[in-house]
C-alpha cells in the first residue's frame, strides 16, 4: 500500500488535531499517513514499525512529550524528517527542537497549503541530496543539513519568531537570493512578487511582512548576535538593514557555507 508514496507518522495531543492532519495530508498525491497517536511511548512503537519518511510531532503528548520522543529518535538514529506542529512560540522551545534535530517547527493555527508546501519540500530535499550523492560515489548516503533548516536556524538565533508571516517570506527571499544573486539587485519588481505569488499574497504585504520581522529582531536586542553571526560589526545600537541588505547578508553568508 505504501511503497510507492511518502509515509508520515502523526503525534499530536489529541483526536481532532490528527484527524485534520490526516484530512490535509490525504489531499496530497503520493502522501499516505502509516499511522498516529496521542500518545508518545505508543508513537515511537509505531515509529520504528512503519519506518515513516516524514513525522508530524506535537510537544505534548501523553506518556512522554515531544521533546523525549526527540531525543528517543536522535538515540535510535531513525532517518525521518521531523515537522514539529505546536501552539508554543516561545524562542527558547523552538530552538530547542530544531536543534533536537526537528527540521521545521510550524505554530498553530496553521495553513494547510503551507503545511503540504514543506511535506513537500522535505521530501524534495532529501531526494535530490541522495541522487547527487550517489551520483558522486558509493558511499553511504549521509544526511546534511538542508538550506531550509540553515536559514531556520539563523532566524531563530537571531530573534525572528516562525509564527510571523514574515519569517516564511524572508527565508523564501534568501533561498532565492541564494540560487540567483542578481535578484537582490531588483528586489521591488522581481524579489516581492515572486515571493507574493507563492503564497498567495501581494508584494507590498510581503515588503511590510519582511520589514516587520526584521524590527523584531532588532527590538529583542539581538544585535550583537547578528554582529557575531555576520563575523563583523556592521551593525551599532539602532540602526537597521533595509529588507535587501538583510536578505543578501544572510544569502552572502549561506554561500560562503557552501550553501
Amino acid at each position: 500500500m505504501y511503497s510507492n508514496q511518502t509515509k508520515v507518522v502523526i503525534l499530536q495531543d489529541n483526536a481532532v488535531a490528527i484527524e485534520e492532519l490526516v484530512a490535509t495530508i490525504g489531499e496530497m498525491d503520493n502522501f499516505s499517513v502509516a499511522g498516529s497517536s496521542v500518545d508518545g511511548e505508543e508513537g515511537l512503537k509505531i515509529i520504528t514499525s512503519v519506518k515513516p519518511n516524514v513525522i508530524i510531532l506535537g510537544l505534548i503528548l501523553q506518556s512522554i512529550d515531544g521533546f523525549e520522543v526527540l531525543n528517543r529518535l536522535k538515540q535510535e538514529k531513525l532517518n525521518a524528517k521531523i515537522i514539529v506542529l505546536s501552539s508554543f512560540t516561545r524562542d527558547a522551545i523552538v530552538r530547542r527542537a530544531l536543534d533536537m534535530g526537528a527540521s521545521y517547527y510550524m505554530v498553530k493555527p496553521y495553513k494547510s497549503e503551507i503545511l503540504k508546501a514543506r511535506l513537500t519540500e522535505l521530501v524534495s530535499e532529501d531526494a535530490v541530496s541522495q541522487t547527487k550523492t550517489e551520483i558522486k560515489n558509493d558511499v553511504p548516503y549521509i544526511k546534511r543539513t538542508s538550506l531550509d533548516e540553515k536559514i531556520s536556524k539563523i532566524f531563530i538565533s537571531v530573534g525572528i519568531p516562525p509564527h510571523i508571516k514574515g519569517y516564511y517570506y524572508l527565508r523564501e527571499g534568501v533561498k532565492m537570493a541564494v540560487e540567483s544573486p542578481d535578484v537582490i539587485n531588483n528586489i521591488t519588481k522581481k524579489l516581492y512578487p515572486k515571493i507574493g505569488e507563492k503564497f498567495d499574497t501581494s508584494a507590498s504585504k510581503v515588503e511590510r511582512a519582511i520589514r516587520h520581522a526584521i524590527e523584531v529582531a532588532w527590538n529583542r536586542g539581538r544585535i550583537d548576535v547578528i554582529n557575531t553571526m555576520l563575523g563583523i560589526r556592521a551593525y551599532i545600537g539602532n540602526e537597521k538593514p533595509t529588507n535587501g541588505e538583510f536578505i543578501a547578508l544572510i544569502a552572502d553568508k549561506m554561500l560562503l557555507e557552501g550553501a
